[in-house]
């Protein structure tokens, strides 16, 4: 799917497709263009009329810098990565920012919250650019407000679990060890798009032609970015003593089954081998015929397991 976008007075406006205008015309005076997962047809229509070649997905999930940040004859390459979210989970995924003198393409294929919003904004003309270098600092300024909402519910997300942990005495504790693992994972591809916006940023500074009326602007990113680096630490930490917590306190819980058990095993041992002296079946036993002898069995066997319980009573481990 291809989206196209002008700037008109200082505000980026989505332009309408409809059959007056085809994409061949649209893309001609389009400031931006999005491909959404775009076809073959789609891709080819594009590299013909920019006179550039489409990287493929291989070439845009490359993790070396120089393959992330170049610059050649089609403009500057910049492949950023986004966070979308998929059955409750964030996923990283890469995004190609091709920018030209005039022009700006992005090339992706999943769906984004990102870009979703910078539409929704673009619609309600609420996003200000003068050019497309403004264009693309205002993507990386949206990405990073996104980023900074999501470490945001993250440490909310943290919170509840610290009460539960810390002073709900019928927690689900292996639960919340699952709910931890998830938070760790999503805090930690956080971070990831962080650093990657951190280098897009270092690499933006150093080679956007009109970068000294950007500088200001590159480096309040850059600053968020630094701000929110230091959040995720944070997270981090807190997400291994919440951690540390829950599994001391399964420990803890463990403890005191095996403890019961072991007191139990105490307690009953002395009535088991009374009740075996007393059940051996020998022709000649003393007490044999004592008419007694059976009600004095019991009373023995429930004192001698009475007595180490409370010893142990008293000794405060019950």
């Amino acid at each position: 799917m291809l989206r196209f976008f002008t700037i008109e007075a200082g505000l980026l406006l989505e332009m309408a497709h409809d059959e007056s205008r085809d994409r061949v015309q649209l893309a001609k005076q389009a400031v931006w263009i999005d491909a959404l997962d775009p076809t073959d047809d789609e891709r080819q229509a594009i590299s013909e009329l920019l006179q550039i070649e489409l990287p493929e997905t291989e070439a845009v999930e490359e993790i070396e810098t120089s393959a992330r940040f170049f610059v050649d004859k089609s403009g500057v390459h910049v492949h950023s990565l986004f966070l979308q979210r998929s059955d409750g989970r964030y996923l990283n995924t890469s995004v190609a920012c091709i920018l030209q003198h005039q022009r700006l393409v992005t090339i992706r294929d999943e769906d984004i919250a990102d870009f979703r919003l910078l539409r929704f904004r673009a619609r309600r003309q609420q996003i200000r650019c003068q050019n497309v270098e403004s264009l693309i600092i205002t993507i990386l300024e949206q990405k990073i407000e996104n980023h900074a909402d999501m470490l945001e519910d993250i440490h909310r997300a943290l919170e509840k679990i610290s009460h539960q942990v810390l002073e709900e005495q019928d927690a689900d504790l292996e639960e919340c060890i699952n709910q931890l693992a998830a938070l760790e994972d999503s805090n930690g591809k956080v971070r990831l798009c962080l650093m990657d916006t951190q280098r897009a940023l270092s690499f933006l500074l150093r080679n956007l032609k009109s970068r000294e009326s950007h500088k200001e602007r590159i480096q309040d990113v850059a600053r968020d970015v630094e701000s929110l680096m230091s959040h995720t630490t944070f997270l981090f930490d807190k997400i291994n003593f919440l951690m540390d917590s829950t599994q001391g306190f399964i420990s803890i819980q463990q403890n005191q089954i095996i403890k019961i058990f072991s007191i139990a095993a105490v307690v009953f041992l002395p009535p088991t081998v009374i009740a075996s002296i007393f059940g051996m079946n020998f022709k000649f036993m003393p007490s044999l015929d004592w008419s007694w002898g059976y009600p004095a069995a019991l009373l023995l066997m429930l004192a001698s397991g009475f007595a180490p319980y409370l010893y142990f009573k008293r000794k405060g481990w019950l």
